[in-house]
């Protein structure tokens, strides 16, 4: 039986799709529930975003099984439209289009969750409109650059109840660019507003950026790779130190000194958090290529907790005693929604991997765009030194015997197959002549299980000097 790519995984659409900044929501509609996401659409490929956007689903039962629904919304004259957010109130559904790269907001209706989404009226609102609904049917709206707002809507879904508006909730971020208003504070609020409930309280999440360092995680220049939150018992006002959730800098390699290190080419970050099926995920993006015009949506699952003060804990949760008293990012990985790791006997596309650290030159995922099932997107300029790395490949209950690797080896290479860490303990190693394109080799020792697998790769010289595509074990 020939083998398979696999699907699903970390991206989580296929490799060929670019939907950043995606919004999670979980609709019923005639009777199956299903998550939909809706995010702006990485078509242009010289700039963000592009002039539709796409609605994508699964059923909350299989977070790997992803249908595209096609486009739902275009732009007013082709404009390019930045993220949006779709939001249920009775039986109609209402997405929020950031038209004119964000800068006028448009509410569109439909009757079904995929749209298409028609009738736009223009908003008061503004940049990264995130909305949310409440119990008693109240909505409330949430945006901003630099610079957070938020206020409660009419019955209209489009313009402001007197007297509800607010400015700045969170403080800002202190960005060069960012208003010299007095707003600036320890909040950093970036942009991407995205308003749940959760535990009966009120969930700011937002995209935060860091102007100082953070050796900790490998930081050590401005960085707005967050997906952050805060939490209030009221809608507009009164939010509270919450946390951060998402990190798209990659594993975290410790260093001296405490100077850690990212392995992944970070970038601008922008999504939310949804319980599917009793179990809460943040859906995030991450960069792919040498600049963010073809990101990707991402998703981990994620601890959610309350504590006796009422306090909401979002992320990796440390407990005390049963009760939650520290959180951090969720790691990245390759996984995604397939938390027992992705099966090692398919075939694994190298755009997979959530590590990509070392070599005399940066390397990168190189974004694909054929719509094919068998896409597989391939690590570019591998270079000396290079690890790519890949959390987490299931090998079940036998032991491999062999890794095939397809890849171009541009001049001779040689590649170590580690198991648990760039440094863990090899499992095998080829060379690979010039003019490889695929080798197979023998497998020592792999174990069983669940496992990280990394590739290091060693070659003369400083410039690329192999192209890896996908590996399957035996």
């Amino acid at each position: 039986m020939a083998r398979k790519y696999i699907r699903g995984a970390n991206p989580y659409m296929p490799l060929w799709e670019h939907v950043p900044d995606g919004e999670p929501r979980v609709f019923e509609y005639q009777g199956e529930k299903r998550v939909y996401v809706y995010g702006s659409h990485d078509t242009e490929r010289t700039q963000y975003c592009g002039r539709d956007y796409v609605a994508w689903s699964a059923p909350v039962t299989d977070l790997t099984d992803w249908t595209c629904h096609g486009t739902c919304y275009r732009g007013s004259e082709d404009c390019i439209l930045f993220a949006p957010d779709v939001v249920q109130k009775g039986d109609t559904f209402y997405m929020y289009a950031a038209e004119y790269q964000g800068s006028s907001v448009m509410v569109a209706s439909s009757k079904t969750p995929w749209g298409p989404f028609t009738h736009p009226v223009k908003t008061e609102l503004g940049f990264d409109p995130g909305v949310l609904v409440d119990d008693d049917g109240r909505v409330y709206a949430y945006w901003g650059f630099c610079g957070a707002y938020c206020a409660e809507l009419n019955e209209d879904m489009a313009t402001i109840k007197e007297g509800t508006f607010h400015a700045h909730p969170l403080s800002h971020c202190n960005a060069e660019w960012a208003q010299k208003d007095g707003h600036a504070g320890p909040d950093y609020f970036f942009e991407a507003s995205s308003p749940r409930k959760i535990f009966g309280k009120y969930v700011y999440i937002y995209s935060k950026r860091m102007e100082d360092p953070m050796p900790e995680l490998g930081i050590r220049e401005p960085f707005n790779g967050f997906l952050s939150y805060k939490w209030s018992d009221s809608p507009l006002e009164g939010y509270k130190d919450g946390g951060d959730i998402s990190f798209n800098g990659g594993e975290v390699l410790p260093g001296p000194g405490g100077q850690n290190i990212m392995t992944y080419r970070w970038g601008n970050n922008h999504g939310s958090v949804m319980e599917v099926n009793g179990q809460w995920y943040v859906f995030y993006h991450r960069q792919t290529g040498t600049k963010e015009y073809a990101r990707q949506a991402m998703i981990e699952p994620i601890d959610a907790a309350q504590g006796r003060d009422g306090k909401v804990w979002l992320g990796k949760i440390t407990y005390k005693d049963g009760e939650p008293v520290a959180s951090c990012p969720v790691e990245m990985t390759s996984q995604g929604a397939q938390v027992n790791g992705l099966d090692a006997r398919q075939w694994i596309s190298a755009g997979y991997a959530c590590h990509l650290y070392g070599g005399k030159i940066p390397a990168y995922i190189d974004p694909v765009y054929e719509r094919r099932e068998d896409i597989s997107a391939p690590i570019m300029d591998v270079s000396d030194g290079l690890s790519a790395g890949f959390r987490y490949l299931q090998f079940g209950t036998r032991t491999p015997e062999s890794v095939t690797v397809r890849m171009t080896a541009l001049r001779p290479v040689s590649v170590s197959v580690r198991l648990d860490a760039r440094d863990g303990k090899e499992i095998a190693f080829f060379r690979a002549e010039s003019g490889t394109k695929e080798i197979t080799t023998p497998v020592q020792g792999a174990g069983i299980g669940k496992h990280a697998v990394y590739f290091v790769f060693s070659a003369e010289g400083n410039d690329s000097a192999a192209e890896m595509d996908a590996f399957t074990f035996d």
